[in-house]
C-alpha cells in the first residue's frame, strides 16, 4: 500500500454511540491506521487522545459543521487540535448555503475566514463535497468555483469520490485536477444502475427525514470498498500521483442486512489485497 488507510467514523457511528473504546479498539484491530472523526460523543478531547495513543490510531481530521465552526471557531479548532487532528473539514453545506442559493457569496467569504482561523490553530481547512456543488455557477461548476475563490493556503480539497461519481465526473481525473491541493481523499463506493434516477440519497447519509423503502435500495446503495461500481484502482493511483496523504474509506450506511464493521472490515480487507 502507498498510502495509509484511515476509517471516517461516521460509517460506525452506531457502534460508537453503544461502545465508544471497543469501537476504537475493533477500528486498529481490523488494520486501519488513523480516523476521521464525525463527533466525539461526549467524550473528552483528553480521553480521545489518551485512547487514541494507547491504540496507535493517528487522529488525522474531523468533521464539523460549517455553523458550529462559525459560532465558536477558537473554541472546536482548539478541541481538535488538542485531540491531535492535523486538518479540519466542513462536511456538508446546509440548503440556504448550496450554490445558487442565497446565502453562497457569503458561505464563500465565511469558508475563507474559517481557513485563516485554522492556519492560526495550526489546523487545515477541507472541504467535503457531495453533489449538489455540481451545479453551474457562470461556466464552472460550484465546487471549481469554492477552490477558485478561496486560496489553497486557507483551503484544501477532501474529495468525495462517490458523490463526483454520481454527479457524472470521474473521481479520477478531478484528483489529478486538483495535484497537491488533495491531502485526504474519500474512497467510498456505492450501487446505482444506470437507467434508475437515484432518490431520496440523503436519508441514507443521516440528513434527510425521508423515508426510504425497499425499492429505494435497488435504485441507490453504499457499499464495502470492491463491491460497488467505483474504479477503486484508478482513484487509489490518482491520489498517489496528485500527493495525497491519506485515504480514507466511507460508507454512509451499511447495505440492508449488514452491519457497520462488518462494512469497514471488506473495504479494509479489499484495500489490503490490492497491489498499490
Amino acid at each position: 500500500m502507498a498510502l495509509p488507510i484511515a476509517l471516517q467514523l461516521y460509517s460506525v457511528r452506531y457502534e460508537l454511540a453503544a461502545d465508544f473504546e471497543g469501537t476504537i479498539r475493533k477500528v486498529k484491530e481490523l488494520g486501519y491506521d488513523g480516523v476521521e472523526f464525525a463527533g466525539l460523543f461526549d467524550k473528552t478531547p483528553e480521553y480521545i487522545k489518551a485512547l487514541l495513543n494507547e491504540t496507535g490510531l493517528v487522529p488525522i481530521s474531523a468533521h464539523v459543521d460549517i455553523n458550529t465552526m462559525l459560532k465558536d471557531p477558537k473554541g472546536t479548532f482548539a478541541c481538535y487540535k488538542e485531540i491531535g487532528c492535523k486538518y479540519i473539514a466542513i462536511p456538508y453545506l446546509p440548503v440556504e448555503r448550496r450554490p445558487n442559493n442565497g446565502l453562497f457569496e457569503k458561505t464563500l467569504e465565511d469558508i475563507k475566514a474559517l481557513g485563516r482561523q485554522a492556519k492560526e490553530a495550526g489546523l487545515i481547512l477541507l472541504y467535503h463535497n457531495h453533489d449538489f456543488e455540481f451545479v453551474k455557477t457562470g461556466d464552472e461548476y460550484a465546487l471549481d468555483v469554492i477552490y477558485k475563490t478561496i486560496p489553497a493556503n486557507l483551503l484544501q480539497a477532501e474529495f468525495d469520490t462517490c458523490w463526483i461519481k454520481v454527479s457524472k465526473e470521474d473521481p479520477a481525473e478531478y484528483i489529478t485536477r486538483y495535484k497537491g491541493r488533495t491531502p485526504v481523499v474519500h474512497l467510498k463506493d456505492f450501487y446505482k444502475p444506470a437507467d434508475k434516477k437515484p432518490g431520496r440519497m440523503y436519508e441514507l447519509i443521516g440528513i434527510s427525514s425521508e423515508g426510504r423503502t425497499a425499492a429505494d435500495e435497488e435504485v441507490f446503495g453504499f457499499r464495502p470498498l470492491g463491491y460497488g461500481m467505483q474504479d477503486i484502482p484508478a482513484i487509489l493511483k490518482a491520489s498517489v500521483r496528485s500527493k495525497a496523504e491519506w485515504v480514507v474509506v466511507e460508507q454512509d450506511s451499511p447495505q440492508k442486512g449488514k452491519t457497520e464493521m462488518g462494512s469497514a472490515r471488506l473495504s479494509i480487507k479489499y484495500l489490503k489485497n490490492l497491489k498499490w
